[in-house]
């Protein structure tokens, strides 16, 4: 009788998920209580609704968004993917003005959201490549540069960039990396470290003044492949000023340059570009190149801060390769995420 007792009780207060989707019904039912019938349904949330409809004009016209007034345009693109918690938020204030003009207003930010960046939600990684590449900002003030390389070898790249270099601790970076990597070479603030022998090692001119980027053959066994290793200036956002990034979008046109101008037909760049795909003023170095983590990554893989990651401003591009997979890699002792990405150096074109 006992066991009867239980059984019943268990099968009117169970925790499973047919109690869980008891209660989602409930609460859409009270948050839908007294739409019927109710003809302000229509009339209500008309502010809601011009809300969820700019938003959707945003994300969908992004690149229309003017540069001339503080980069207005750049800053919306750095964080795009973002402005779709705005649209939960949009859809709650519909549901609690009850308002049926609010809530299929919401349904164009949403599709346009999905159509921009649904397709980062996928898992989009295979299991084969022949290149395993990684670039890490390092962060010139890191208090563990040693930790710092051991952890990036760790990855087990076999062409690996590090930005940001602090003059005095090139030196603790090479004697770290020095077991794992037997060719390298560091010009300026940039530096390649690589399992394959190094050739035409030169720095790249990105009007600056100084050293910033460079440009190597690493001979694999499947083939030369032209690296690249940037690291283009810091955008700042200032209340006087908006989002000021004239220098970084000068240098980002003259590394664009520099590789079209490459002889090699595969080409991976690797670096801090201080900026995300989306942004338009990278449009001379993104328009010819794919990012790994756009091809064959799961998730946004976003790199900065590394406390807190929000944006994408560290990328691994390809041009004549396949990217096979991409992912960033654990916390060091930088502000940046490592990245890291396997690529198909041999493809049927080559």
């Amino acid at each position: 009788m006992a066991q009867q007792a239980y059984a019943t009780e268990t099968a009117g207060g169970g925790s499973g998920p047919e109690r869980r989707g008891t209660r989602l019904r409930s609460l859409f039912g009270r948050l839908t209580a007294g739409w019927r019938g109710d003809p302000r349904i229509w009339r209500r949330g008309l502010l809601t609704a011009g809300c969820a409809v700019l938003l959707a004009v945003v994300m969908l016209a992004h690149s229309r968004i003017p540069n001339k007034v503080g980069n207005l345009g750049s800053l919306v693109e750095t964080f795009l993917p973002w402005l779709g918690l705005l649209v939960p938020v949009l859809l709650l204030v519909a549901l609690l003005r009850r308002s049926a003009t609010a809530l299929i207003a919401v349904v164009l930010p949403a599709v346009v959201w999905l159509n921009l960046f649904g397709g980062l939600l996928t898992d989009k990684s295979a299991t084969g490549g022949d290149l395993t590449v990684a670039t890490h900002n390092v962060n010139a003030d890191n208090a563990d540069p040693s930790g710092t390389a051991r952890d990036v070898a760790a990855s087990g790249a076999d062409v690996l960039a590090l930005e940001e270099l602090r003059a005095s601790a090139v030196a603790t970076y090479e004697r770290a990396l020095a077991g794992t990597y037997r060719y390298h070479s560091v010009q300026g603030t940039v530096g390649l470290w690589s399992k394959y022998p190094l050739s035409d090692v030169r720095a790249v001119d990105i009007k600056l003044g100084w050293t910033r980027a460079m440009r190597a053959t690493v001979t694999t066994p499947e083939g030369p492949v032209a690296v690249y290793v940037a690291h283009l200036p810091s955008v700042r956002v200032k209340m006087e000023a908006g989002f000021t990034a004239r220098q970084r979008d000068k240098s980002a046109d003259a590394l664009g340059e520099a590789i079209a101008d490459e002889r090699l037909p595969r080409v991976v760049l690797l670096g801090d570009l201080n900026g995300t795909m989306n942004d338009r003023a990278l449009n001379a170095v993104t328009s010819q190149m794919r990012s790994t983590q756009g091809a064959a990554g799961n998730g946004f893989g976003f790199s900065w801060p590394a406390s807190f990651p929000m944006a994408r401003i560290d990328q691994i591009l390809v041009r004549g390769m396949e990217p096979e997979s991409s992912w960033t890699l654990p916390q060091t002792g930088s502000d940046h995420l490592p990245l890291a990405a396997r690529v198909k150096v041999t493809t049927s074109g080559s």
